[in-house]
């Protein structure tokens, strides 16, 4: 099973490497050849980010794209919800029509718990965050692990 797919994990990997240079834009092809994100992939994921205001374009000398936000207003959550929606373990429906069980059925509220607790985590992390975790591996060359690297 898999929570991230590939255009929220390059995504990410995208926000993370403008968010390491504040105040500066990169060229989309800088920014591919940085992060190793196939450059037309990585134009449609900008795009996208652009449209949810989470980046910025500007075109000619001196363009490049760069962060909307500050780093610590934007969410891995956000991020998710725009690539992929909302985390979800389990889908009720099949070929779309809803589950006939799905009313009575006990596993699916407690995926659904499930499903709140891990966008809740997501809502957490914030590209700030997984930023001040790359700086702080970077400087001690010692991966970091849940919540002990606070």
């Amino acid at each position: 099973m898999k929570v991230l797919n590939k255009h929220t994990d390059y995504a990410v990997r995208a926000l993370i490497a403008l968010g390491m240079k504040p105040g500066s834009r990169m060229s989309a092809k800088a920014l591919s050849d940085d992060q190793g994100i196939p450059y037309q992939f990585l134009r449609r994921i900008l795009q996208e980010l652009i449209r949810n205001d989470l980046v910025t374009s500007k075109e000619g000398a001196g363009g490049g794209v760069a962060l909307a936000k500050d780093p610590d207003g934007i969410r891995v959550r956000d991020v998710i919800e725009i690539f992929q929606g909302r985390v979800q373990v389990s889908e009720c429906m099949f070929r779309k029509q809803l589950c006939s069980n799905r009313t009575n059925c006990v596993l699916r509220h407690e995926i659904m718990r499930i499903e709140q607790m891990v966008n809740d985590e997501f809502s957490k992390v914030t590209i700030g965050k997984l930023i001040a975790d790359l700086k702080r591996v970077e400087e001690t060359g010692r991966v970091l692990h849940g919540e002990n690297n606070q």
